[in-house]
């Protein structure tokens, strides 16, 4: 069967939930991905869902799960009881079912684990005590490790054995006879030798790997930069715990990024929820950044207040505020989300510093000067004084100059404080440079008109 789009699929699949007939339900589920599924069960009651899951096959209906919002999870699987909840959460990899219990209430997680099977159970405690933002809160259990002083064939075998029940088969990880991690190989670099070679001598022994209690975006970063499909995870005597593979870090890259824009906009709170509460505590969360920006604004016009005989004497000044405000805030933005992405990607560091400046001086010093002269002559046309235009290109180019300055220094400073960047917020950054521009503008003014 096929869809033109993915609306179609979507009212397919709600028609399909609305079957009355259990065979019916069964037979139409199996024609849909898990995730289509879940995108649309909210169209249906907790019974509905409940009936849905029991049908499907446990390996999808895990999938469904994962994907269902957190504060749905618990009454579905209070009406699955206790038999199919068990069953569902020994299909999932010990990460996921870490992902689902950590957005859920203590509470809930005892109920859920008490549901699980003994061994599944204690596999997700044991996950559960790491920070869900470490290595060890988004690292599985399900890998596959060798000895170091077996055969190729031999790790062949054992692959065969493990290989069904892991997360991932293209790393296997070589320990000692305590499990530290003392090498790697590839399943290519298993393969290619002759089954007698031992395993010793044909594994990598240089293992990058990261600590249990290392952050996220630090494990994504590194993931990223040496194109790794996973990554070992060791305590402080290297012995191997898990992995972290890649799906998860690209959870992790959407779920910093997200952060990091929420922050920017100062719409967010540190721990990055925004859409899951009421309009309430959405505003309670908005209204402090709103009201310290609004003091911010009104210092604006105290400037402008400030110079208010030369706005008295030269009313042709009035038509150039909004493009001094405007201008100069969006290059400070820009700056801000150039610094901010690239000490998020590791591309900035505090030893680069300066050099980042400079390079933003320059950008400043070159976009400011291009819209100055542009300014310059539009002000010079249309309001027919040379002295005037003079005043806002020269206003426009050094605002801009310094927008680029500020923009790309405040996140750095923020940084080096062990503050998250994105704080340095595009709301913050334009209300300095509203103020910033309007001296620098009336300054001027006074200088070159009176």
């Amino acid at each position: 069967m096929s869809y033109k789009d993915i609306k179609d699929v979507h009212e397919a699949i709600v028609s399909c939930l609305n079957e009355v007939s259990t065979e019916k339900l069964r037979l139409c589920l199996e024609q849909f991905h898990a995730v289509d599924i879940a995108e649309v069960m909210d169209a249906v009651n907790i019974a509905q869902g409940v009936k849905v899951l029991r049908l499907m096959d446990t390996g999808k209906a895990a999938t469904v799960l994962m994907e269902l919002e957190p504060e749905v999870v618990p009454k579905l699987l209070e009406g699955l009881g206790r038999q199919r909840t068990a069953e569902i959460f020994s299909e999932m990899f010990t990460d996921d079912a870490v992902d689902l219990l950590g957005e859920l209430p203590e509470d809930k997680q005892k109920m859920i684990l008490d549901f699980m099977h003994a061994s599944d159970a204690k596999s997700v405690r044991e996950l559960l005590k790491y920070g869900k933002e470490t290595a060890g809160g988004i690292m599985t259990t399900e890998y596959v490790a060798i000895s170091k002083d077996i055969t190729a064939g031999q790790a062949i075998e054992v692959l065969r054995n493990i290989a069904p029940d892991a997360e991932t088969v293209y790393y296997l990880y070589v320990v000692n006879n305590s499990n530290q991690l003392v090498g790697i190989i590839s399943l290519r670099e298993l393969i290619i030798p002759p089954p007698d070679s031992l395993i010793k001598d044909i594994m990598r022994p240089n293992v990058i790997s990261v600590h249990v209690r290392t952050d996220q975006e630090e494990v994504a970063r590194m993931v990223a930069k040496y194109d790794f499909l996973a990554i070992p995870v060791v305590n402080d005597n290297n012995e191997l715990l898990g992995i972290v593979t890649v799906d998860d870090v690209l959870d992790v890259i959407e779920e910093e990024a997200t952060e990091d824009i929420m922050l920017m906009t100062a719409s967010m709170d540190s721990e990055g929820q925004e859409f899951d509460v009421g309009a309430l505590q959405r505003a309670a969360r908005r209204l402090p950044w709103l009201i310290v920006l609004l003091f911010g604004s009104l210092l604006a016009g105290n400037v402008i207040a400030g110079f208010s005989s030369t706005l008295e004497q030269i009313a042709a000044l009035a038509f150039f505020i909004t493009v001094m405000a405007g201008g100069p805030g969006n290059v400070a933005t820009q700056s801000l989300a150039v610094v901010v992405r690239g000490l998020a990607t590791g591309e900035v560091t505090s030893r680069g510093i300066i050099s980042i400046i400079i390079k933003e001086v320059r950008v400043g010093l070159l976009v400011g000067s291009i819209c100055g002269v542009i300014l310059a002559i539009i002000g010079y046309i249309w309001m027919g004084s040379p002295e005037l235009g003079l005043v806002v290109g020269l206003s426009l180019a050094l605002s801009m100059t310094v927008a680029t300055i500020l923009g790309s220094f405040f996140p750095l400073v923020i940084s080096s404080f062990g503050v998250d960047p994105a704080l340095a917020s595009g709301p913050f950054i334009t209300t300095i440079m509203d103020v910033t521009s309007m001296l620098i503008y009336f300054s001027l003014a006074s200088l070159i008109l009176l």
